[in-house]
C-alpha cells in the first residue's frame, strides 16, 4: 500500500537519480535540508500568514527519495535543541550561528507532524547532533550488509563515504561515492576529517590551523598524508613548495593543540548509544496516515498534495465494502438528477420551504456573453443536492424538462426576499440568468467573495481550491468529465451519468463552503462589514456594467494598428542599424548577446540563472545613456499596445450588442482593487500619445456623451488622513497644489517661486513615499545622486513629521499583528514582515505602508460605485449608464440633455462616498470619447 500510494504521490519537479542498489537504507540529514529549504524559493505562506515554504521544500525532497528508491528502512534525523559534547570541548563551537529565525522555528513542528504522518521514521536525540546519529546508523547498517544512502547537503558527511555508504544531494541532483569525494575535495573520504582539522570550518566555527586554507591543506595531505603523518614529517613540509611552506612547520607546532581539537570537533561519532527503537531493524517505513496527512496538508494549504492524498483515500475506499465517500465527509448518496416532472415538483416544494439554498448554472461557455444555459444545480442542505438538466443534446440524451417552465417555477424564489441564494462566483450565474430575463435578487451570498475578504493574500478562491482548503474535499474536475484540449466537450455534450454528480457536487460544496466561511467571518466584525457593505452590493453592479459593455470605434483602431505597424518597422530598422546586424527584438537571449557581449553595456542585474537581465527596469536605466535600449523599450511598448489593444479590441466586439464586454474581478488583488480581463481596461497607457489615441476609440453612443469622473490624488489624501500630519492636512484643506506645497517645503522657497522641475521632484517624493521608495530609488527616478535624494527625503520628513510617525507606527503594528487594515477593516496579511531575510522583510514593510492607502482607495471607489448606482436606479436616471471602472476613475454614458446635472450629481456622490479629515476631490470631464472626457 505504501509503494502504491507514493507511486501516485508525484513530485511537481521530477528528478532523475543515479543508479544505486535497490532499496537502500536511507538516512536523511533533516537539519541540513530544513535550512536549505528555508533559504530557497518558494517562500510560501498559507492564508493565515503562517510560513510554510521550508516544510514544502523538505517534504518535496522526501517524496523524491521515497518514490525513487522505495526504501524499506529509513530515518529522517534532526539536530535536537541544546548543547552537545562538542560545546563542552570548545565553547565557541557554532557560536557564530544566529538563532533559528522565528519564521523557520514556527515550521519545525508542522514538518515533524508531516514526516510522521507520511510513515517515515524520525529521530531527534537530545545532546547528539544529527551527523553523529547518521554516522552510527550507517555503521550498524554496514554490519548487516546494507547499503546506506545519506541524503544531505553537508560536506562534513563526506568522511562517511565508502563502498557501503553513498551521499546524495537531491537539491543539486548530485551523488557522491568514493571517487566523487576525491574529485570534489582532492583527497579521499579517509582524509576529510584531517582536511577539516587543518583548514577549519567557518560554518561550524571549527578553528583549524591559522593560515591554512584549502590549497595549503590539500598540498600537505596529498604530499605527506593525514594529520599524524604531517606532524611526523614537519621537516619535509618546506620541500612541498606551496606558498608559505617554509614557515608552515612552525605554525603547525604552535597550533598543534588547536589542530587536534579541530580534528576531534570535525570527527563524526560512530558509537552513539541508540535505544532499540532507533536501530535499523526498527526503522521500517510504514504506510502513510492519509487522514492525518489530509488534515496537515489542508492546514498548510498544499492543495495539489492534498488532492493526491484524497485520491489515495478514495482508492482505499473503493477497495473496501463501504459505500460512503472516504474521509472528506461528503456523502453523495442523496444527489439526484431530475428529469421527471413529479420529481421536480417534489423538490420544488422543499425548495420553497428552504430559507437558504445554493444555486449553480451549467452552461456552454465560461464567457457569460456567449453562455447558453444547459442545466441548473441546487442544494438545500449539505448532501442534499439536485441537478436539473435542460439542454443536453448528445446522441441518445434522455428527454429533459422544459427550460422555460423550470425558470418560470424558480423565478419567484430567485427574486424573493424570503430566500437567501448562495453561489460561487455568483456574478457569472447572475449574468447568465439575466439573459433569460431573471434578475437574481434578494439576500445573496458568494463563497468566492467570503473567502477573498477573509483572506486575500496567498490564496486562490475558486471552488476546487476552497473545497480542499476548508472542507478537505477533492471535487470532480471539469476535465475529469469533459476531457482536455481541442477535443474537450462542452457541458451539453456530456452524458448525464457524468454531468449530474459533477453539477450536484458544485451546489453541495458551495452550500457547505458558505456555512463554513460565514461562521469564520462572523468572528471578524471588520471583515464581515467589508463583505456585507462593500463586496456583496458591488457584485450585481459589476454584472450590470459588464453586460452593458462599452462602444468602440473599430475603424479608428484598425487605422492605429496600421500606423503602429509602420512605426514598429522603423524602430526595428533603427535597432538593426545600432546593433550592426539583424536580430529578434523580442528574444531576451539575442538581446543579451547584442547589448552585453557585442556592445559591452554594463550589466546592472542578472536573472536567477545568472544571465544578464534585459528586464524593463534594466533597460530603462540603460536608456538614460545608450540609444539601443531606448529603442527596445519603445518597440516593446508599441508592440504590446498593438497586439493587446489596437489589433485585438475590434475582434472582441460582440456581434449582438456591437460593444466590448470586459470581465471585472473582485477576488484577485491583495489590496481590494478591481482588475479586469478580456480586455484588460486597467493597463491602457495614459501618459503616452499612442495610449491616449487608444482611449479615443472608446466612444459615446449617438445622443450621449462620455463622462469620466476621477478622484484626484486620493492616496495622498488618505495618507494625510492616516498620518494626521498638520502640514498635509492644511495643504489639502486649503486646496493648495500639494506637490507645489511639498516643493516649497523641501526646497525652501515660496509657493510662487516653485519651478516645474521642483514640482516634478516633489511629486516623485510624495508618491514615492507612499510606495516605500528608498533614497536610491528616488535618486534613480530623479536622475540625482543617492545622497542628494536622501537630503530631499530628510527635509520632507522634517517638514511633515506626521508622515514619518505614521510609517514607523505602521511598521511596528504590522510586525506585531502580521497584517494591516484599511479604514474600513479590509485586512492585508504580511507574513514576511517577521522574516529574517532582510529583502523580504523590507518588501513587506513597504507593503505595510502602502496597503492601507491603496486598499482604502479601493474601498472608497467601490463605496462610490454603490452610492452612484443607487442614484442611477432612481426614476429619471436609468438612461445614464456606468460603463467602466479604471483605477480611481468611473466612466458613464450620459444623454446630452442630462450632462450638466449628471456630472454635478456624480461628482457630489463620489466626493461624499467617504468622510476623511481632508476633502475628497473629484475631477469630471466629458467628451465624445474617453480621451476627450479627461
Amino acid at each position: 500500500a505504501f509503494v502504491a500510494f507514493y507511486a501516485n504521490f508525484v513530485l511537481s519537479c521530477e528528478i532523475t537519480m543515479p543508479h544505486l542498489p535497490s532499496h537502500p537504507f536511507v538516512l536523511v540529514d533533516g537539519s541540513s535540508y530544513l535550512y536549505r529549504a528555508y533559504h530557497s524559493p518558494p517562500h510560501l505562506t498559507n492564508s493565515n500568514g503562517e510560513p510554510t515554504g521550508a516544510v514544502y521544500g523538505v517534504v518535496n525532497m522526501l517524496r523524491s527519495l521515497v518514490r525513487q528508491y522505495e526504501p524499506k528502512y529509513m530515518a529522517v534525523v534532526f539536530d535536537a535543541k541544546g548543547p552537545t559534547f562538542r560545546d563542552d570541548l570548545y565553547a565557541d563551537y557554532k557560536a557564530q550561528r544566529p538563532p533559528m529565525p522565528d519564521d523557520l522555528r514556527a515550521q519545525v513542528q508542522p514538518l515533524y507532524d508531516v514526516i510522521q504522518a507520511m510513515g517515515l521514521p524520525m529521530i531527534v536525540l537530545p545532546g547528539v547532533e544529527a551527523d553523529d546519529v547518521i554516522g552510527t546508523l550507517s555503521l550498524h547498517a554496514k554490519a548487516k550488509g546494507w547499503h546506506t544512502l545519506i541524503s544531505t547537503g553537508d560536506k562534513d558527511l563526506a568522511q562517511l563515504v565508502n563502498d557501503d555508504v553513498t551521499l546524495i544531494d537531491t537539491m543539486k541532483n548530485a551523488i557522491t561515492g568514493p571517487q566523487e569525494v576525491v574529485d570534489k575535495f582532492g583527497v579521499g573520504a579517509e582524509l576529510i576529517i584531517d582536511y577539516l582539522a587543518l583548514m577549519g570550518d567557518k560554518v561550524d566555527n571549527i578553528p583549524g590551523v591559522p593560515g591554512v586554507g584549502a590549497k595549503t591543506a590539500l598540498a600537505m595531505l596529498q604530499g605527506l598524508g593525514g594529520l599524524t603523518e604531517i606532524y611526523g614529517k614537519l621537516d619535509e613540509i618546506a620541500a612541498l613548495g606551496f606558498r608559505g611552506s617554509k614557515t608552515m612547520a612552525t605554525k603547525l607546532v604552535d597550533n598543534k593543540a588547536m589542530a587536534e581539537l579541530s580534528y576531534e570537533l570535525a570527527t563524526i561519532k560512530l558509537d552513539v548509544e541508540l535505544e532499540q527503537q532507533y536501530l535499523p531493524d526498527n526503522l521500517a517505513v510504514r504506510s502513510p496516515d492519509l487522514s492525518r496527512l489530509a488534515e496537515l496538508f489542508s492546514e498548510l494549504e498544499f492543495r495539489r498534495w492534498l488532492a493526491e492524498v484524497r485520491d489515495g483515500q478514495q482508492r482505499d475506499g473503493e477497495s473496501s465494502d463501504e459505500s460512503v465517500q472516504p474521509e472528506s465527509g461528503i456523502d453523495t448518496s442523496k444527489y439526484q438528477c431530475i428529469t421527471q416532472q413529479q420529481d421536480w415538483l417534489a423538490f420544488l416544494a422543499k425548495l420553497k420551504q428552504s430559507q437558504l439554498f445554493a444555486i449553480d448554472t451549467e452552461t456552454t461557455s465560461l464567457d457569460y456573453m456567449k453562455a447558453e444555459l444547459v442545466g441548473l444545480s441546487l442544494a438545500i442542505e449539505p448532501g442534499e443536492a439536485v441537478y436539473v438538466p435542460l439542454a443536453h443534446d448528445y446522441p441518445g440524451a434522455p428527454e429533459q424538462l422544459s427550460c422555460d417552465e423550470i425558470l418560470a417555477d424558480l423565478r419567484p424564489l430567485l427574486l424573493s426576499d424570503a430566500h437567501t441564494k448562495v453561489g460561487q462566483n455568483l456574478k457569472y450565474d447572475m449574468s447568465v440568468l439575466a439573459k433569460y430575463d431573471i434578475q437574481l435578487a434578494g439576500p445573496l451570498h458568494d463563497t468566492m467573495l467570503e473567502s477573498y475578504v477573509f483572506s486575500s493574500v496567498g490564496s486562490r478562491h475558486d471552488m476546487d481550491s476552497l473545497a480542499l482548503k476548508y472542507l478537505g474535499h477533492k471535487t470532480i474536475s471539469f476535465e475529469d468529465i469533459a476531457g482536455k484540449g481541442a477535443k474537450q466537450l462542452t457541458f451539453n455534450q456530456i452524458a448525464l451519468e457524468q454531468a449530474a454528480p459533477y453539477a450536484a457536487e458544485d451546489a453541495d460544496v458551495t452550500l457547505r463552503l458558505h456555512l463554513t466561511l460565514a461562521e469564520k467571518l462572523s468572528t471578524q466584525q471588520g471583515l464581515l462589514k467589508v463583505y456585507q457593505e462593500i463586496e456583496l452590493p458591488l457584485m450585481p453592479m459589476l454584472s450590470s456594467i459588464e453586460r452593458h459593455g462599452v462602444l468602440i470605434d473599430s475603424f479608428m483602431l484598425d487605422g492605429q494598428s496600421v500606423e503602429l505597424g509602420a512605426r514598429l518597422e522603423e524602430l526595428k530598422a533603427e535597432a538593426f542599424e545600432q546593433a550592426g546586424k539583424e536580430f529578434n527584438l523580442a528574444s531576451p537571449k539575442q538581446l543579451q548577446e547584442i547589448l552585453f557581449d557585442q556592445m559591452g553595456l554594463p550589466i546592472l542585474k542578472k536573472t536567477p540563472k545568472g544571465a544578464p537581465s534585459t528586464a524593463e527596469d534594466v533597460l530603462q536605466e540603460l536608456a538614460l545613456d545608450y540609444p539601443l535600449p531606448k529603442l527596445i523599450l519603445e518597440y516593446r511598448g508599441l508592440s504590446k499596445l498593438k497586439s493587446t489593444y489596437t489589433d485585438k479590441l475590434p475582434t472582441m466586439v460582440n456581434p449582438h450588442t456591437g460593444r466590448i464586454h470586459t470581465s471585472y474581478h473582485q477576488a484577485v488583488t491583495a489590496t481590494g482593487r478591481l482588475s479586469s480581463s478580456d480586455p484588460n481596461l486597467q493597463n491602457i497607457p495614459i501618459r503616452t500619445e499612442e495610449g491616449q489615441r487608444v482611449r479615443q476609440a472608446f466612444i459615446a453612443p449617438e445622443g450621449c456623451t462620455l463622462v469620466a469622473a476621477d478622484y484626484s490624488q486620493i492616496e495622498l489624501r488618505i495618507m494625510a488622513h492616516l498620518s494626521g500630519d498638520k502640514g498635509l492636512l492644511k495643504a489639502f484643506s486649503e486646496g493648495v497644489d500639494v506637490h507645489k506645497a511639498t516643493a516649497a517645503e523641501v526646497f525652501g522657497v515660496s509657493l510662487d517661486q516653485v519651478t516645474t522641475d521642483q514640482r516634478r521632484s516633489a511629486k516623485a517624493i510624495n508618491f514615492g513615499l507612499i510606495y516605500g521608495m528608498s533614497a536610491f530609488g528616488l535618486g534613480r527616478q530623479l536622475g540625482i545622486g543617492r545622497n542628494q535624494a536622501q537630503e530631499y527625503m530628510d527635509t520632507y520628513f522634517e517638514r511633515y513629521p506626521g508622515v514619518l510617525d505614521y510609517m514607523e507606527r505602521t511598521r511596528k503594528q504590522a510586525e506585531q499583528d502580521a497584517y494591516v487594515e484599511t479604514l474600513y477593516g479590509r485586512r492585508l496579511h504580511l507574513p514576511d514582515i517577521r522574516a529574517r531575510n532582510q529583502a523580504r522583510k523590507k518588501a513587506a514593510e513597504r507593503a505595510a505602508i502602502n496597503a492601507p492607502m491603496q486598499g482604502t482607495a479601493a474601498d472608497i471607489i467601490k463605496l462610490a460605485m454603490i452610492k452612484v448606482d443607487e442614484w442611477l436606479q432612481q426614476p429619471g436616471n436609468q438612461d445614464i449608464k456606468m460603463v467602466m471602472q479604471v483605477h480611481d476613475e468611473l466612466v458613464f454614458e450620459v444623454p446630452l440633455e442630462k450632462l450638466d446635472t449628471s456630472k454635478a450629481a456624480i461628482t457630489e456622490l463620489m466626493q461624499s462616498a467617504a468622510k476623511l479629515d481632508v476633502p475628497l476631490l473629484v475631477e469630471a470631464g466629458h467628451g465624445e470619447n474617453w480621451q476627450q472626457a479627461h
